[in-house]
């Protein structure tokens, strides 16, 4: 039986999925990095890696994925629901098309919800069979999931949805004692915003973000850590924004 920890962590080839995986290694976590195209371990830690190439969105390789991981390691200590996509075009609201809301809502929100799901239920008997088990689950929301962007309206529905997955699973699981959180990122460093980086180096500089900086994917890595570690149990269902101030109302 393995006696680390382990992780599960989607999307976890580049950005803050990849970044994660590698801070929880560092942690003492041993790690399974599920993406859709194989990750690569970092050639430097001393953790136990599992690699695993698929489609989040295929809910039909969801119990091979668990199932993985148990033959592997024995346990599930942590399941991060980071993969996620942006629209392969920013298109008008009054534009979208069924095709992108289907495959963004598939991987952002309809496949984060099942695989937590069975991620769930195996952290359920780990409670029961696992010494020293204490899961919990932690969801990668976005600050679209309460900020409109009308050119990607998808995203920010697939992240209001995501929002709403973790109060409820935070709901169920509570009595369980398996505790639940959104980790809600603002403007970060990523591949993802590649595309949108100017725009939003001018409106860094002229104040849309209080720190007056882009966020980067360690920044929340280390979140994500503090709430692997137990820190933060009894705030079960709360939402934590790592987004240097950008969701501050403000006049």
């Amino acid at each position: 039986m393995n006696v680390s920890p382990v992780a599960l962590v989607t999307g976890a080839r580049r950005g803050i999925g990849h970044a994660t995986a590698v801070a929880l290694a560092d942690a003492g976590f041993d790690v399974v990095a599920f993406s859709r195209m194989m990750p690569a371990a970092p050639a430097d830690t001393a953790r136990r890696w599992l690699l695993l190439e698929g489609d989040v969105a295929d809910l039909s390789a969801h119990d091979s994925i668990i199932d993985r991981v148990v033959g592997e390691f024995g346990r599930l200590d942590l399941f991060v629901g980071n993969a996620g996509v942006a629209p392969e075009r920013r298109l008008d609201v009054l534009e979208t098309t069924p095709e992108s809301f289907d495959r963004v809502l598939g991987i952002n929100l309809r496949g984060a919800f099942f695989l937590a799901q069975k991620a769930a239920r195996c952290m359920l008997a780990c409670r029961r069979f696992v010494e020293g088990c204490q899961p919990r689950i932690v969801f990668i929301g976005s600050i679209s999931a309460t900020s409109s962007s009308p050119n990607r309206a998808e995203y920010c529905i697939s992240k209001a949805g995501l929002a709403m997955v973790a109060r409820v699973m935070a709901d169920r699981l509570a009595p369980e004692g398996i505790p639940v959180f959104e980790v809600r990122p603002g403007i970060i460093h990523t591949d993802m915003t590649d595309p949108v980086r100017e725009k939003y180096d001018r409106a860094i500089d002229d104040g849309l973000v209080p720190q007056r900086r882009w966020g980067e994917p360690s920044d929340v890595a280390r979140v994500v850590v503090s709430l692997a570690r137990g820190d933060f149990d009894y705030a079960t269902g709360s939402v934590i924004d790592v987004g240097g101030g950008l969701h501050i109302p403000r006049l």
